[in-house]
């Protein structure tokens, strides 16, 4: 075995000595990083209207919107002096159309009513919110 050799300043091991040992290496500068180039902000570029897109045909409808029964049933009301029972309602508001009703207007929907009515139905909700019409009693249908 070796003896250990001593340090004069602080009578440690020269392996444990903070005198002993040899100075950390000094730190490596880090690498620089690489310059990033200047940041492009793209200019906007104002958009130009589409052209208009060649027109489609569109399918024949196959049933009566609640929007074109809408001034029916005002009519129907108005001919009939501002209200009138929903069954009463619907009866004129068929004979009023006519041979107008679609093929699809005559079939049922998934609930078994028939597709107008279920669009005059609508019809109704929307002239109620817009204040043509009045909800009235439960199964009268009148103008507001």
């Amino acid at each position: 075995m070796m003896p250990e050799d001593y340090c004069d300043l602080c009578d440690l091991p020269l392996s444990t000595c903070v005198h002993g040992m040899p100075a950390p290496p000094p730190p490596q500068p880090a690498a620089p990083k690489a310059a990033r180039a200047p940041r492009t902000v793209k200019p906007r570029v104002a958009r130009t209207p589409a052209a208009p897109a060649a027109p489609t045909r569109r399918a024949p409808r196959k049933w009566t919107s609640p929007e074109e029964l809408a001034p029916h049933i005002v009519g129907v009301l108005q001919h009939a002096g501002g209200e009138l029972d929903a069954p009463d309602l619907f009866d004129a508001l068929e004979a009023r159309l006519g041979d107008d009703l679609l093929d699809g207007d005559r079939q049922l929907t998934p609930e078994g009513e028939l597709r107008w009515r279920y669009a005059a139905r609508r019809a109704r909700q929307s002239l109620i919110r817009d204040g043509v019409m009045g909800k009235g009693a439960p199964g009268t249908w009148k103008l507001g």
